[in-house]
């Protein structure tokens, strides 16, 4: 008879904790492509025709990311054979699929009409959407070291947990410079309009790393004794 392990999981081929790491390499093909797109856009005269085809290609990566997600819901195993909690299952896949679909929100605002962009704020975006797109990449990498665990391939508790360590301090960073940034835009004398659009391109940017942040958190009490 099959048993749940302490923390190992089941080890089982029909775990669905594989099905995961191919919704993630859409999220992160998706998220990559910001900061190509700012570029074009601060680069354009207008809302440039790149900016438009790169908003499109990332609405066409998201809603492919919906399928996976939709199909890993579809097929999951009886929770005798769920190598987690299946709530916790399911928490995570939404955080997952939330961070790109935070991406393309910043990406839609952005695109509603052109911002007058001062020379000043654009590297402070561009970096901030950097840093941004680093978070995710961590993503990935504690998710794979997860399933590790979980289907009992190694031991390696700590280099879990470091992990998500690590995207839990670079979510600080990024809410650092998220603050600074807000209040920067805020304050200028730039038309309200293109006020009110940047900030909500940026708290969208946030979102996206704080569903990042939530995915550590729900893979920390995967792992949980």
């Amino acid at each position: 008879m099959l048993k749940k392990l302490p923390f190992f999981g089941l080890v089982t081929p029909r775990s669905p904790m594989n099905g995961l790491v191919e919704h993630y390499e859409k999220i992160v093909e998706g998220v990559s492509m910001i900061r190509e797109a700012l570029e074009c856009y601060i680069s354009g005269s207008g809302v440039c025709r790149e900016f438009k085809e790169l908003t499109a290609e990332v609405d066409a990566i998201e809603e492919h990311a919906d399928k996976i997600k939709r199909n890993i819901r579809n097929h999951l195993p009886r929770r005798l054979f769920m190598p987690v909690d299946k709530t916790l299952f399911l928490n995570y896949t939404r955080s997952q699929d939330n961070i790109l679909d935070y991406a393309q929100e910043a990406l839609h605002w952005l695109g509603m009409r052109r911002v007058g962009m001062p020379e000043e704020r654009q590297k402070p975006l561009v970096d901030l959407v950097e840093e941004v797109t680093y978070v995710v990449d961590l993503v990935g990498p504690a998710l794979k070291k997860t399933i590790g665990l979980v289907h009992g391939e190694h031991i390696d508790r700590l280099g879990c947990k470091e992990h998500y360590r690590k995207i839990r301090r670079e979510r600080q960073k990024i809410m650092k410079m998220q603050r600074a940034l807000v209040a920067e835009i805020y304050n200028s004398d730039m038309d309200f309009k293109d006020i009110y659009q940047l900030i909500h391109f940026v708290g969208c940017l946030n979102d996206t790393v704080k569903n990042c942040e939530a995915c550590a958190d729900t893979l920390r009490a995967m792992i949980a004794r």
